[in-house]
């Protein structure tokens, strides 16, 4: 007779781990701590892999607990959305209690690791928690301003490593929030446009207006022209010790005009596969600006 118990016993352990990726959204998790990085590294003038560790972990922990706390408050609606409804908790595989647990243990842990950076690294990253699960949660059935409220968590990463070099905040780290705070309207409007009838089962207003129409397109190229305008800044060395040469510059504006390119064309075409398209190329910007902004600052420590 053969014996099966092995295969359950790695099919648990497969499905365990599985949950524990999605109650705490790790995909996400890491894309927050690798902004995390990129603001470090911008900030510091020498690098400190032990503070470099302690971000990531702490960073890690932060946005698992924003999330596995949005889960708990949200498994109610989650349910009802293709997107979402095989989640650990709507799905069953996960109670509310394990839920909360992760979530209480991710919290501590996170502004802990932070706090061992200095206070103010832990203070930001607390706040970044409180407004995600306090006001940006609740709110995302009640208004499309939100999404407003969401881009100040969103955009602290960023900010957080320069913060975590330095110990202080100023003009550089501000700088940084700005960039990621405008970014974050072009990058959610376009989720939002996409996925605009699963949200809408759930009772989430998330477009400006309410609806995937030409009010709402407008204001995407908006803040995309924000995004790209902020994201320059730098390059006139009017933001203390942030600074990227023109040649980097160059490098942004193109990226730039490939944003509006498709922020453009969502204006034009107004359906849900440019609006992907826009979210794929919004991804793609933040991430090359931050390696861009980075590596320009080493070239030239090098050079």
């Amino acid at each position: 007779m053969q014996n099966l118990s092995v295969p359950q016993v790695d099919t648990i352990k497969t499905s365990v781990v599985q949950d524990f990726k999605e109650i705490t959204k790790m995909r996400l998790a890491l894309s927050v701590v690798f902004s995390s990085v990129a603001g470090y590294l911008l900030g510091v003038d020498s690098i400190s892999w032990s503070t470099l560790l302690l971000l990531s972990v702490g960073g890690y922990f932060m946005v698992g607990a924003s999330n596995a706390f949005n889960q708990i408050i949200e498994r109610d609606l989650d349910v009802l959305m293709d997107r979402t409804k095989n989640r650990p908790i709507p799905a069953g595989r996960m109670s509310v209690n394990t839920a909360f647990a992760i979530a209480s243990i991710f919290t501590i842990l996170g502004i802990s690791v932070l706090y061992a950076i200095n206070p103010k690294t832990a203070m930001f990253g607390a706040i970044s928690i409180f407004i995600y699960v306090s006001l940006y949660t609740p709110l995302k059935t009640k208004t499309p301003l939100a999404v407003f409220v969401g881009a100040i968590p969103g955009a602290i990463p960023f900010m957080l490593g320069w913060v975590a070099a330095t110990g202080e905040f100023g003009i550089e780290p501000g700088t940084l929030f700005m960039i990621q705070f405008f970014w974050q309207f072009p990058h959610f409007w376009a989720i939002g446009w996409f996925l605009f009838e699963d949200y809408k089962k759930g009772g989430f207003f998330m477009l400006p207006t309410g609806k995937k129409d030409q009010g709402t397109a407008v204001q995407v190229l908006i803040y995309t022209v924000w995004t790209v305008v902020t994201s320059l800044i730098p390059v006139f060395k009017v933001t203390g010790k942030l600074y990227i040469t023109p040649i980097s510059g160059v490098l942004i504006l193109i990226l730039g005009v490939l944003l509006l390119r498709y922020a453009f064309r969502l204006y034009r075409v107004r359906d849900a596969k440019t609006a992907k398209q826009l979210m794929l190329a919004s991804v793609s910007y933040i991430t090359l600006l931050q390696i861009i902004y980075v590596a320009d600052k080493f070239i030239r420590v090098w050079i």
